[in-house]
């Protein structure tokens, strides 16, 4: 019979007898739902942040405002709103951290 190659974003899966498979499982998809999450945070700051962008560019053009000033603001607001959202997605990040410390039994 034949092995299937595992695929490489796969982990080898290696435990010993008195391991918990159900913790060892729940760590895991834990792990990737968190790594999940961030990248789904990431993508709406850069939906978010264009999305701003193209409002005030659409609001220039439409108010007759020179288009060198239109531009600059939109990418002004832009850059401003994409920092702003990565800074969030850094401090929710520790925030958790600091919580998931606090938390844990001693």
């Amino acid at each position: 019979m034949l092995k299937r190659k595992s695929h490489s974003n796969q982990l080898a899966l290696e435990l010993s007898p008195g391991d918990d498979l159900e913790a060892y499982v729940e760590a895991r998809v834990a792990a990737r739902a968190e790594a999940d999450a961030l990248r789904w945070r990431f993508r709406l700051v850069v939906i978010e942040s264009v999305m701003i962008a193209s409002l005030v560019l659409a609001a220039g053009v439409v108010l007759d405002q020179p288009i060198g000033l239109v531009l600059r603001g939109a990418g002004v607001v832009g850059a401003g709103c994409f920092v702003t959202g990565l800074i969030l997605i850094g401090l929710t990040g520790v925030a958790g951290r600091l919580l998931a410390r606090f938390r844990r039994p001693r």
